[in-house]
């Protein structure tokens, strides 16, 4: 079945729709050597200024978040200070957060992450974020740097993220994924 990559590649789809969930996952081919993303998956999303951010799903540290005790996962290069959270919640936050599937939002406002631990049933913390300049990631996957695959709330919350880069470069070269041109 195709899949339409929508998060960064068709800016009429987000005026034609009120907050659509918008998320792809990348996956890093083994040729990708950026020790900031070598053997990673991430989760991608566009922020309504069209600037692409995202959190790497496959890196827990050793630290724990202190109001939380969550384990904290590496989110990317970007800002390594600030808590990012990615929770599923049935009602959007009253605090600034990016839906990135139908119930799940990525957020760094304090508001949101302060209020997981009561709430949330599913969530998952970030130290740190990922993020490109204009055109850096439509330069990236042109050069074969990554395979694009649809993210899922099963593997955005999934546990063991041990064996989940070689898992999802395993399907993605099955599936011979297509990519579609950037505009």
């Amino acid at each position: 079945m195709r899949w339409l990559i929508f998060v960064l590649l068709l800016p009429g789809l987000c005026a034609a729709q009120q907050d659509p969930p918008n998320s792809m996952l990348l996956v890093a081919k083994p040729e990708l050597t950026d020790p900031n993303f070598r053997e990673t998956v991430v989760l991608v999303t566009q922020t309504p200024d069209w600037s692409t951010v995202g959190v790497i799903l496959n890196r827990p540290t050793a630290a724990k978040h202190d109001a939380t005790g969550q384990v904290l996962h590496e989110g990317g290069p970007v800002m390594q200070g600030v808590t990012l959270a990615l929770f599923r919640s049935q009602t959007p936050p009253k605090a600034a957060a990016f839906r990135v599937l139908p119930n799940v939002y990525l957020s760094m406002h304090p508001e949101n992450v302060e209020k997981l631990a009561p709430r949330a049933a599913r969530y998952r913390l970030f130290t740190g974020f990922s993020g490109w300049a204009p055109g850096q990631l439509q330069s990236e996957i042109a050069r074969d740097g990554w395979h694009l695959l649809p993210a899922s709330e099963a593997l955005l919350f999934r546990q063991d993220t041990s064996g989940m880069w070689r898992e999802l470069l395993d399907t993605a070269r099955r599936k011979k994924t297509q990519v579609y041109s950037f505009q």
